[in-house]
């Protein structure tokens, strides 16, 4: 029996009708409303329950997006690295494994020679480079204190899409946004992120941090014209000038756009299919909401 953490939240919800859908035995828990106590909570739970696996996507983002971390820090710390430091904890002196949903938005740009950002390179978008949102400061952060916990998986998730339109949905965003900025990103699609999260468990692949981001990136401008070409969203876009011009008319805190590398899970026999097929399968599925 798996134990998840977070099934109400967008990506937990993927992961929550993942297992569903498989038929596989799970429990879920909140400690939304339990943050201070909640290794005590989880503590009685995991006894009482006796989960092989715990899978933990529980976290703060902000709504509308992570500038609503910006005056929420305290709940942001909280969230996204006193909890996870609690349920390792509790994993750790219980014995059980389990994996914690990251992030790719610890990092901005790509390696000096044009390829992804690897699992081994250190975060360049972080409260040490001082340059970062306070959501993505807190994620590598988290990263610190979790990567030398045993038994772990760290899957790091990119700019999640799908075929079912939602406000999180990255395709969702560009229909409706009235402006767009034109950045390259590698992004990830979610219910292949949702199936990996169990799959790194059921094939027993070796504990670590994985980038799960579908193979290759995209622009903006790619992803808009395979937008039109499926009638979906405007016929016409708008762009803002540059990124900088974004940041000074449009945002209240620095974005992470950047290029991943994931061949690390396809080493470990986990495929994923490419950005370009799984963004094609998603607009030919697509559910308007």
């Amino acid at each position: 029996m798996i134990l998840l953490l977070g099934s109400t939240g967008y990506v937990g919800s993927a992961i929550r009708r993942h297992l569903e859908a498989r038929a596989i035995p799970f429990h879920s828990l909140s400690l939304r409303d339990n943050h201070r106590d909640a290794r005590d909570v989880l503590l009685e739970a995991v006894r009482r329950l006796k989960p092989q696996f715990l899978i933990c996507a529980a976290g703060f983002t902000g709504k509308p997006n992570v500038d609503a971390s910006e005056g929420q820090k305290a709940l942001c710390i909280e969230a996204n690295i006193g909890l996870p430091a609690k349920i390792g904890e509790v994993c750790a002196s219980e014995k059980i494994p389990w994996g914690h949903v990251s992030s790719g938005c610890i990092y901005t740009g790509s390696r000096p020679d044009g390829s992804g950002f690897t699992e081994e390179d250190p975060p360049n978008f972080d409260f040490r480079h001082n340059n970062c949102s306070f959501y993505s400061g807190t994620k590598a952060l988290a990263e610190e204190v979790l990567r030398d916990m045993p038994n772990l998986y760290l899957w790091r998730l990119r700019i999640p899409f799908s075929h079912v339109d939602n406000p999180r949905n990255y395709l969702s965003k560009l229909m409706r946004y009235a402006r767009l900025v034109d950045v390259r990103n590698s992004i990830s699609n979610l219910e292949d992120f949702a199936r990996i999260t169990h799959d790194c468990w059921a094939q027993r692949i070796p504990f670590g941090i994985y980038n799960v981001t579908n193979p290759g990136s995209v622009t903006t401008r790619q992803v808009v014209g395979l937008l039109q070409k499926a009638g979906l969203g405007p016929k016409n876009y708008e762009f803002f000038e540059s990124v900088e011009a974004f940041h000074r008319l449009a945002t209240c805190t620095p974005r992470a756009n950047c290029v991943m590398d994931s061949s690390k899970l396809l080493r470990a026999g986990i495929r994923l299919p490419s950005v370009e097929e799984s963004l094609g399968d998603c607009l030919r599925r697509w559910q308007p909401a």
